[in-house]
């Protein structure tokens, strides 16, 4: 059971077979749950209600999960995306994590394995992977701050997904040094992920993207085969 602060999870799901198991074992974990069964109505949901975790079927019948996760993102929801499928292969996790998902689970799954991924994703998002009040000021003027869990250049804030924010503090706080991959996914992820290790290279690809798109002044290079290195872009 939780302790402490109630998280709001949506389940969006359109399977009723599926979906009220899956509610009624949130609920006796203490989440406070909500549950959608289209994609339409998830987006609008989300944008309004912003909950912690969003549990997200890629089979819906009005739209694909991916698209629903896509619009999610460009509104502005930077909480958690678990995607559920029963598609197989490696394009569809991919694909889903460089919409903006955090984590994928194929079906069928247990329930006790996706009670692990909310707590961990939960755990990462309530909780930046340096200390809590520190701030990180680089060179060129980017800010992050661990304990708002916010990033701004001056007076504009750049908006980041919590995996996001998590590498960027990493990398922030050993700038100019090589993060090796290993570290970033026991400090982000966790040490007991078992999810693909592309989870990292795509959500550093995002990453790089915005930073890009802000001209923040700072860029992430890969090291081959070592890891990543947060620099200020000459």
């Amino acid at each position: 059971m939780l302790v402490g602060m109630v998280h709001d999870v949506l389940v969006v799901e359109d399977e009723e077979d599926i979906a009220v198991p899956l509610m009624r074992t949130l609920e006796r974990e203490g989440y406070d749950v909500s549950r959608v069964s289209g994609g339409a109505e998830a987006v609008a949901f989300v944008l309004d209600d912003a909950p912690a975790v969003v549990i997200l079927d890629l089979g819906l019948p009005d739209m694909d999960g991916i698209d629903v996760c896509r619009q999610m993102r460009s509104g502005g929801y930077l909480g958690g995306i678990i995607m559920v499928t029963a598609r197989a292969g490696e394009l569809d996790r991919v694909v889903g994590l460089d919409v903006g998902a955090d984590d994928y689970l194929a079906k069928p799954f247990g329930l006790a394995e996706l009670l692990a991924r909310v707590r961990a994703l939960l755990r990462r998002s309530g909780s930046a992977p340096v200390q809590d009040d520190a701030t990180v000021t680089t060179s060129s003027g980017l800010k992050i701050d661990a304990g708002a869990r916010r990033v701004h250049l001056g007076e504009r804030e750049i908006a980041l997904t919590a995996k996001e924010f998590d590498v960027l503090a990493v990398l922030a706080s050993n700038h100019d040094k090589v993060v090796p991959r290993e570290t970033l996914m026991n400090e982000v992820w966790d040490q007991n992920w078992y999810g693909s290790t592309k989870t990292l290279d795509v959500t550093i690809g995002r990453l790089r993207s915005k930073l890009e798109a802000a001209e923040a002044g700072e860029k992430v290079v890969a090291i081959r085969g070592v890891g990543f290195r947060l620099e200020t872009d000459s």
